[in-house]
This record gives C-alpha cells, sequence and structure tokens, in this order.
C-alpha cells in the first residue's frame, strides 16, 4: 500500500502547473523544431502553427477538465477555434464521454429530413443537415497517445454506428438512440451497442479480456445547402443518473487534469505531425527514395475506406488525397466521377497542419449541392490562386501548398470497382478553359459575393453559442 501524499495543496498544484507548462513547451516545439517534423517554417506556417497549437490547448481544456461519462455533455470535437486533423469544411463534429457498462439515452430533434429517405428535399423552409452519423469507439482520440503506434490494428474497437439512413424519426422530428451493452429483449427503436467482443483483446493486453466497451460517443453532421440545412441539437443523459452529482472537487482530480490537459496538447501536436510526415509522406517518401508519395503532388492517391492509414475517419467514408502546390500563374483541373451516388460529396483544402483552410469567407470547399456537374457526369472544380470566374473555384486563400480532401459518404459501402474516381492536371492559369466543359457555368462578381454571403451566414448559424 502506497504512502498517503503529505504535501501542502499549493505544492501539489503548483507541480501539477509546472508539468503542465512543461508539456505545453513539447508541445511548442513541435511547431518549429525539424526532429518533431513541422510544417516548412515559412512566415505563414509558423503564424497559423502557434494557431494550431491554441486551438489544442483550447480543446484540451475541455476535455481534461468537463469530461465525466457519469454526467455526460456533447462538445464540439472540432472547431472555428481548434481546426485540426484535415477536418470536413462542411462538418460539425461532436463528442461525448460515456461508460459502456452503462446505458444511456441520446436524443435529437431534426427539421424535414426526407432527403434521408432518398426522396427529393422539400421545395422550403428548414431542412435537417444532409447526412447525420453516430459512432461509438473504445480507444484513445485519435493522437492523444503522440504516437503513431496507437494505430496498430486493435488498439481501437467500434462498438457500433447509426446513420441518418437508418434512424427513426416520429412526425415531429424527434428522435431517440439506445447506447447500451446489449438491446433490452422487445426494444425495437433505435440502438447502438456499447460492447463488443472481437476474436482478439487489445495488443497491449494479450492476457487480458476480449470484450471491449465503448468509451466515446461521437459523430458528424454534414451540410450540403448552407442556406436552409440547420443544425441537431442533442443531449445525452445516463439511464438512472437523474438527480446524482459529482464528487466534490479536490486538489488530487485538479492536480490530474492539470497534467492530462498538458499530455493531450503534446500529444496531439506530436502525433499529426508524425502522421503527415511518416504516414501521408507529405514532404517526401518515408525510404527516402524518389518513388510515389502516399499523398502525391497535384495529384491523389487511389481512393479508400476509412482505415488506419487515414488515421480512422468517419467509418462510412470513403477518402483520396494529395497535396496542392501551384504558383501565382497556375491552377490545378480536378475531374471527379461518382458510379453510384453517395450520401454526401465533399471536398476542401486545409494548410499542412490539417487545419481547413477558412471556409466561411472563402470559397476554399465545395460539395456535392454547392458544385456543378458537367453534361458528361464528372464534376470538375478548378484550385487556383486567384478566382477565375467560373461556378467550381476552390480558393487558396494564398497557400502555395495544401492538403486537397474529397470524402464520399456511403452508409453502405459499394463493391470497390464502383467507387469514385479522380484525377488531377495542372495547368496555366491562363489556359483553364480550354480544359473544361463548355457548358462550364460563369459567375460574376456580384454573384460570387452572394455566395459568400451564404457561407458565412451559415458558419454563424453552425457555431452559434445560443
Amino acid at each position: 500500500m502506497s504512502a498517503p501524499d503529505r504535501r501542502d495543496p499549493q505544492s501539489t498544484l503548483r507541480e501539477a502547473w509546472n508539468d503542465l507548462i512543461a508539456e505545453l513547451e513539447r508541445a511548442r516545439d513541435a511547431i518549429d523544431q525539424p526532429e518533431l517534423k513541422p510544417a516548412p517554417a515559412n512566415d505563414r506556417n509558423l503564424a497559423e502553427g502557434y494557431r494550431y497549437l491554441m486551438g489544442f490547448v483550447h480543446s484540451a481544456v475541455e476535455r481534461a477538465f468537463f469530461e465525466d461519462p457519469a454526467f455526460p455533455v456533447f462538445r464540439h470535437a472540432i472547431q472555428l477555434v481548434n481546426k485540426a486533423t484535415i477536418d470536413n469544411a462542411d462538418a460539425i463534429y461532436f463528442m461525448a464521454p460515456i461508460d459502456g457498462r452503462q446505458s444511456y439515452l441520446l436524443r435529437g430533434r431534426v427539421a424535414d429530413h426526407r432527403h434521408w429517405r432518398g426522396a427529393a428535399p422539400a421545395a422550403d423552409g428548414a431542412l435537417a443537415p444532409r447526412y447525420l452519423i453516430f459512432e461509438l469507439t473504445d480507444g484513445c482520440i485519435a493522437g492523444d497517445s503522440g504516437s503513431l503506434a496507437e494505430l496498430r490494428p486493435g488498439v481501437k474497437a467500434q462498438t457500433g454506428r447509426i446513420d441518418s439512413t437508418q434512424i427513426e424519426v416520429d412526425d415531429d422530428g424527434r428522435f431517440e438512440i439506445l447506447l447500451a451493452p446489449q438491446r433490452p429483449a422487445g426494444h425495437t427503436g433505435n440502438f447502438i451497442a456499447t460492447l463488443k467482443d472481437p476474436a482478439r483483446p487489445h495488443p497491449d493486453q494479450p492476457d487480458g479480456p476480449t470484450q471491449r466497451y465503448a468509451c466515446w460517443v461521437s459523430g458528424r453532421q454534414l451540410f450540403y445547402d448552407w442556406g436552409r440545412e440547420e443544425t441537431v441539437p442533442l443531449t445525452l443523459e445516463r439511464i438512472g443518473g437523474g438527480g446524482e452529482h459529482p464528487a466534490r472537487y479536490d486538489v488530487a482530480s485538479a492536480a490530474a487534469q492539470l497534467r492530462r490537459m498538458g499530455a493531450l496538447v503534446r500529444g496531439q501536436m506530436h502525433f499529426w505531425n508524425a502522421f503527415y510526415t511518416d504516414l501521408l509522406e507529405v514532404y517526401g517518401k518515408r525510404d527516402g527514395s524518389d518513388g510515389e508519395r502516399f499523398m502525391p503532388r497535384n495529384a491523389f492517391n487511389r481512393p479508400n475506406a476509412a482505415s488506419h492509414a487515414t488515421g480512422g475517419g468517419q467509418s462510412t467514408n470513403i477518402y483520396a488525397g494529395g497535396i496542392f502546390e501551384l504558383d501565382d500563374d497556375e491552377a490545378l483541373i480536378v475531374e471527379s466521377t461518382v458510379h453510384i451516388e453517395p450520401e454526401y460529396i465533399g471536398f476542401h483544402l486545409a494548410n499542412l497542419w490539417g487545419e481547413s483552410l477558412d471556409f466561411a469567407n472563402h470559397q476554399s470547399s465545395l460539395n456535392g449541392f454547392q458544385s456543378d456537374v458537367d453534361p458528361d457526369g464528372v464534376r470538375r472544380l478548378v484550385i487556383a490562386h486567384r478566382d477565375p470566374g467560373i461556378a467550381n473555384w476552390i480558393d487558396t486563400t494564398g497557400h502555395r501548398e495544401g492538403f486537397m480532401t474529397p470524402r464520399w459518404a456511403y452508409s453502405a459501402t459499394p463493391p470497390a470497382e464502383q467507387w469514385p474516381s479522380i484525377a488531377a492536371v495542372k495547368v496555366r492559369f491562363d489556359e483553364i478553359r480550354r480544359h473544361l466543359h463548355p457548358a462550364t457555368r460563369e459567375v460574376s462578381a456580384g454573384e460570387r459575393a452572394a455566395a459568400i454571403r451564404v457561407r458565412q451566414e451559415h458558419v454563424k448559424r453552425r457555431y452559434r453559442c445560443f
């Protein structure tokens, strides 16, 4: 039995604070220390690196001090003040801690959602998001450990999921989802299992039990029509927890949370640098050869389903990726075709820290509703530093290089031979029109400004506090 900690509270908390600051310094080093594999040290990357770091600080305050699976509350996992992980410009990312041995009720209410059942959206009025998904997982949030070893098979386990093609909604737009280890006898409503019994135990506990209990519920709300689609308010309640209250706050809890906050920030900064450099090969082949990188320049890798190679990601997504690298007089024309229409199509740009570019004040992303498809069935996008006057322009916001990330969400993954295709070709800016379909829609400066206003208003609604 260990001896009790007899230090005075002031010393205990000051030591924890000092440990937090030391971890933040280690996290800061990931901005500009070459051995920690940061983005190239130009002026903009360095400036955005500090903003990126403070985003993880913001997130870590919420996570370290206010997560309690006994009293769970949904929080934004990604928002305007803490973009990261090549986040989707069309998404609300949300998450809450749970104890998979317990049972919970998740509740929400949506606007008109007939498009969830394959019908055309209502002609007017508010709409539900294009797509909604809930996923239950055991294992750390991607990046928390600070090590790529967390991507080994079996470290994380999804216990269940449900998406908007399956969620039962009543006539008033309300839905309720039971999260529990097993579906109770006679229960016929929405349900996600919090327990999974895989064939093998956790790789770090080879002699441990095989059962995996979810510790997180997370998901996405994906938006298409930014002018009409509304966010879904969500609540989460532990069954049997009504009237209870958390334990009184104490010194030991505060000290542990201070240390956890520092560890989370440091882990996230170090992990994602290594992920982009070593796995995505953004800056060159891992083996030093001249071969094709996992993330090629001005091109795309082969579309692949969400996996360890994608850092996890939304489990119903098919991803592809590449890096744009353009001079002032260059543009990249992206051509994409779908063979089976997905629930969602999105394309966006991000900086080399994985922060999505400003999608409120710039057209740095386009989704399946916002972009035109040419008469030949091909969706052609133009990535350029300045406006070429066509509808499907993607604005680099002045970044000379950054991530390109298309996403296609399929509730039921189609056969690999029917996955979407995507390719790109670099051209001179003054030759863009020669490479586009004759029916390409042109837009005026006034039309572009109107589209930006729609984006600005939607983003304000999406992230409003009240």
